[in-house]
């Protein structure tokens, strides 16, 4: 579940445009999720909008939400070279990180490359990694389907991601530490990735998917989005699970959950 406090979310349910909104927004939202999912995904850009306070809510959340046994992956998008990209895994993943998180989404629009020093930290702290591959915003597709050689950029990223995730295929978990962002809106045939599924049928490069609910996918195409790699995404969902207000969550979620179930058995 996404935890985006954005200003019409604030306003819809009653919350006060300010830090202290958005500390009882997100508190109020964790507190109808505990029991119903195992991750949450707090994007970072609502709450840095109000600064160092902003931020001071998110580290709450974080610690509390691992003193619950939520996963907690924070939507960031970190993406720079060498001491810079170091400096952002530190403050997300390293053992002194002031955010208690699992997981930290990232870039490779400046090389796949450029992510070494935060798969280091990641690998050597038992954290992961997503990686943006293929998103459903109109706006990436220009880039994300453009071609080298024979691959669009995304099937190069995913090939580059699948690599990383070989060289750990000794690691001691089913997963190794790097995984994609594949928007569940995306046309797998148009950005070049089809085969993604089968490349990854070692299980190593979990798939983390936004786009459920309110963008457009629906959790009972789990299968036909994903195939036999199914079992190795994170559907994640966010607006939608509030569609019928903050009380209603966990009754919004369950269900969810139990067509996901059923999707994923059939």
């Amino acid at each position: 579940m996404g935890i985006d406090p954005h200003a019409e979310l604030l306003e819809e349910n009653g919350f006060a445009q300010s830090a202290q909104g958005l500390r009882e927004f997100s508190f109020a939202l964790l507190e109808e999720l505990s029991g119903q999912v195992g991750i949450i995904k707090p994007q970072v850009s609502f709450f840095e909008r109000f600064g160092s306070a902003g931020f001071a809510v998110l580290e709450e959340l974080c610690s509390e939400a691992t003193a619950r046994g939520f996963l907690v992956i924070a939507d960031a998008k970190r993406g720079d070279i060498g001491t810079t990209m170091a400096a952002y895994a530190s403050a997300w993943l390293d053992k002194s990180a002031p955010f208690m998180v699992d997981a930290l989404t990232v870039s490779p629009y400046l090389g796949v490359g450029s992510l070494a020093p935060a798969v280091s930290i990641a690998a050597e702290r038992g954290k992961g990694l997503f990686v943006l591959c293929a998103t459903s915003n109109s706006e990436g597709k220009t880039l994300q389907r453009a071609r080298i050689g024979d691959a669009t950029v995304a099937a190069y990223v995913a090939s580059e991601v699948a690599t990383l995730n070989g060289i750990a295929a000794q690691s001691r978990s089913r997963f190794g530490n790097v995984g994609l962002v594949i928007g569940a809106t995306v046309d797998v045939n148009e950005f070049g990735i089809a085969s993604v599924n089968s490349n990854l049928e070692s299980g190593f490069s979990p798939i983390l998917s936004p786009g459920f609910g309110a963008q457009g996918a629906s959790l009972k195409d789990a299968k036909k989005l994903f195939g036999e790699n199914a079992q190795n995404v994170i559907y994640t969902i966010s607006r939608s699970a509030l569609r019928d207000g903050l009380a209603s969550v966990s009754d919004v979620v369950s269900r969810d959950a139990k067509e996901l179930s059923e999707a994923l058995s059939e």
